[in-house]
């Protein structure tokens, strides 16, 4: 692996809709507290953990941090020596035999373009002409999009959980797994420090963050921005032992001929969603909402309903749609306070 755990070509994330309102300053003077920060898949990861004993804080802290480095080695495409990277490079040629932790995240990603009719589908790494972050900026042209095309579709991610291995079917298939391996990551590394026996602890993710116990006798709190209008909060989310996922298309893009360019995919012309501008889901379990952020950015109505049908009672939804009103199920207001 890199000296540093991030990504180096590409960021994986999707615009940071949530602030986590217990600051690295409060965690810091608080004595049974401790934060620790690193670049992560393209990021800032932020862990912030409370107990007594400042010495299992710390071993806690270190034993999560190398676990959700693995994990970013196996499942990073830029990786050289990564699962994902040895995958593509054998694309149509030969099944390869996956970790564990990869056939869970490409299992996920299949059943998630199922339920959504393919409007989540990790083959759109093959639009490799788009660069978002600002020095960089990059397009790819119509004839790159339509050629790209023809190797996007889910289908041709071929697993075998009998045998351990997987197979794209086509040479020069690239996959993505940005939108579903970092909530993954970040749970592994939440394991582990109940592991080793934290119970109060929050990890951020850029556009997840996970929870566990309490911060101070309190539930911890989470800002979620307005994606219609980024410097203000649109509420705050409080739980214990759960997930608040997000995406949202006004952070990672750029602007071009007076028009606005983001990272989140149309899997059917490789161009940018015109969906919702952002979408925050909030539930107990990461499984529940994994990719579904994404997803309902990409849907049309039909696939956006198969979704939320899918969400149903497992997790709560709150959409900022493009003409600018907001929608979200009946049990988010439990979670909200504005």
């Amino acid at each position: 692996m890199a000296a540093q755990l991030g990504l180096t070509r590409r960021q994986w994330l999707g615009a940071t809709l949530l602030i986590p309102l217990c600051s690295a300053r409060v965690a810091s003077a608080h004595s049974a507290a401790s934060h620790d920060s690193r670049t992560m898949m393209g990021t800032r990861v932020d862990i912030t953990v409370q107990h007594r004993d400042a010495a299992l804080r710390e071993n806690a802290v270190r034993a999560a941090w190398a676990e959700m480095g693995r994990l970013v080695g196996n499942l990073s495409r830029y990786e050289p020596d990564s699962v994902v990277a040895m995958l593509q490079r054998q694309a149509g040629r030969t099944p390869v035999r996956i970790t564990p932790d990869v056939m869970n995240v490409l299992s996920e990603a299949r059943s998630l373009s199922r339920i959504s009719g393919s409007a989540f589908d990790i083959t759109v790494g093959a639009y490799a002409g788009w660069r978002f972050d600002a020095e960089h900026a990059a397009m790819p042209t119509p004839a790159d999009l339509a050629q790209a095309r023809t190797l996007v579709d889910h289908r041709d991610v071929v697993l075998d959980t009998r045998h351990g291995t997987a197979f794209l079917r086509r040479p020069h298939m690239r996959l993505d797994l940005g939108g579903i391996a970092k909530l993954p990551i970040l749970e592994a590394g939440m394991a582990v420090l109940r592991l080793h026996g934290v119970q109060d602890a929050q990890i951020d993710g850029g556009g997840d963050v996970i929870t566990s116990g309490q911060w101070q006798g309190r539930d911890w709190r989470v800002g979620i921005r307005d994606a219609h209008a980024p410097d203000r909060l649109a509420g705050v989310v409080t739980l214990r032992d759960g997930v608040v996922a997000s995406s949202g298309d006004y952070e990672r893009c750029f602007e071009r001929g007076g028009q606005r360019y983001h990272h989140i995919l149309d899997t059917r012309t490789g161009m940018p969603t015109q969906g919702p501008n952002g979408v925050v889901l909030v539930a107990r379990e990461g499984a529940a909402v994994n990719g579904r952020g994404a997803a309902l950015m990409a849907a049309n109505p039909a696939q956006r309903a198969a979704i939320l049908g899918d969400l149903q009672s497992r997790a709560d939804v709150l959409v900022f749609e493009r003409d600018r009103t907001r929608w979200h199920t009946a049990g988010m207001t439990r979670w909200l306070n504005a």
